[in-house]
């Protein structure tokens, strides 16, 4: 037992050290999402739900069977069903029915509704589709920001150990008498600052792991982790496009306009099934039934003791008295069941029409709510029209101006490198201070904080305009 034990514990370190060692490539966050994020799978339920709605309309074409049973007591005075008199007793009834009803013609409601059915799933395919091309782009932003705040701690790592040895340096010199102590004093106060930052820097990647590992539905997300990939800048063919391609082809492929478009065929079948009510319904109908009773039955008949003879009248003439023999019924058990089951069978069948007439103007009424409602689902088609050709300009601006972005920051990075050398070869040769020294290399690292954010903003903007171009998200990594 306890060898065992030791060989469960000796596993579980196993997994854990490989779940640590675990890194997450871009391709598995986006996977792993789709198949565990719960608006994903909240989706798929909606799918599902809409596949229970066409089995309900394809059943509307079936007939309907219902069977029905019953056994009752009568207790107290009742009328004895053998001998028609009034009796105090305990009779009892059990009888059997089947029905079964089945719509010839309902106004084409039926076939509209399973039209509608039909649709309505292929709406929810693409409402899913579209939820998990929202959580991959939601995915690979969070990917890209931890990739970002990953070497933003680099670089204030390194800002920090460069300022760490000018420290040792400056030491040095203050303690040889060649720089006044004031100058120690200010790369001190650096050196705290370059923690700082790198405190906040490594907090943020903190936050984004946590938001990517949310999104995959990962508890344990200080353990998590993804892999440093290097996501090259490159210039994309879709920047040869105009923004009338882009928005031509978006309105070919996105799913939000399929999905308006979706919804609006299901309001034009709802205006038809709600006119359907305007015309008659033939309803064909069949019912069997049987019964038994639990009362003694007459199988016979005997000769009276007690009075054998009866007048029944009188001879014309002579007064003689006309006699008849006195009979008395000879009672027997009740059949079996089945027996009177069989004796007792019935059944009823025909058809049934009913014509509308006046409901109170319901019917009138949800043909007007359901011409309100295509009118709805038209003006939502067109606004995502709208909507599309706005987010596709939008997308085509940024990525442009994101592009911008970083060829300025690159130029600027390369000015402060050369500004931070210049200041460095002064600095060592005590032409310039500490202080202006420290705000050089200020400048630097700012600079080269953001290359890296237009660097990954540009990237994920590009990922955006070829998302819409039909472009897939993982392509380049």
């Amino acid at each position: 037992m306890i060898r065992k034990r030791i060989v469960f514990l000796l596993s579980l370190v196993v997994f854990q050290l490989q779940a640590q060692e675990k890194k997450w490539t871009l391709q598995e966050c986006v996977d792993y999402a789709i198949k565990n994020n719960i608006s994903v799978q909240s989706s798929a339920l909606d799918l599902q739900t809409a596949g229970i709605a066409k089995k309900d309309a394809i059943g509307n074409f079936m007939p309907n069977f219902n069977a029905s049973a019953s056994h009752s007591w009568n207790v107290g005075l009742n009328q004895n069903i053998t001998t028609g008199l009034l009796e105090n007793q305990t009779t009892q009834f059990t009888s059997a029915g089947l029905n079964m009803s089945v719509d010839l013609f309902k106004g084409l409601q039926n076939q509209n509704q399973l039209r509608r059915s039909n649709l309505s799933i292929i709406a929810s395919q693409y409402q899913l589709l579209k939820m998990q091309e929202d959580i991959a782009l939601n995915v690979a932003n969070a990917y890209l920001q931890i990739l970002f705040n990953k070497e933003n701690v680099k670089v204030q790592k390194q800002q920090l150990t460069f300022n760490e040895s000018q420290l040792q340096r400056t030491t040095e010199l203050v303690n040889a008498g060649q720089v006044p102590q004031g100058d120690l004093l200010d790369i001190k106060a650096s050196v705290a600052s370059d923690k700082q930052r790198l405190i906040a820097a490594e907090n943020a990647l903190l936050i984004s792991k946590l938001s990517l590992a949310q999104l995959l539905r990962i508890e344990d997300f200080q353990n998590f982790d993804i892999s440093e990939e290097q996501l090259d800048v490159f210039d994309s063919v879709i920047m040869n496009e105009s923004p009338n391609a882009v928005i031509q082809k978006a309105k070919e492929t996105r799913t939000e306009l399929k999905i308006a478009e979706s919804n609006l065929e299901i309001a034009k079948k709802d205006i038809s099934i709600a006119r359907g009510a305007y015309l008659p319904s033939i309803v064909g109908f069949y019912s069997f039934n049987t019964r038994a009773a639990y009362f003694d039955r007459i199988v016979g008949f005997q000769p009276n003791a007690n009075n054998p003879t009866s007048v029944i009248g009188f001879v014309d003439g002579t007064n003689q008295a006309v006699l008849q023999p006195n009979f008395s019924p000879v009672l027997g058990g009740p059949l079996s069941i089945w027996e009177q089951f069989d004796n007792n069978k019935g059944q009823n069948f025909g058809l049934q029409m009913n014509i509308p007439i006046f409901n109170g103007f319901a019917t009138r009424n949800n043909v007007q709510r359901s011409k309100v409602a295509f009118e709805r689902a038209k003006l939502n088609y067109d606004q995502q029209n709208l909507d599309l050709e706005r987010n596709v300009y939008t997308a085509f601006t940024d990525t442009k101006a994101a592009k911008e972005s970083y060829e300025a920051a690159l130029q600027t990075l390369e000015a402060r490198t050369l500004s931070f050398n210049y200041a460095k070869d002064r600095y060592e040769v005590g032409l310039m201070n500490v202080f202006d020294f420290n705000q050089a290399q200020t400048l630097l690292v700012n600079a080269q904080s953001e290359v890296l954010r237009t660097k990954y903003d540009y990237i994920f903007r590009t990922k955006i305009l070829e998302f819409y171009f039909g472009i897939p998200l993982i392509q380049n990594n």
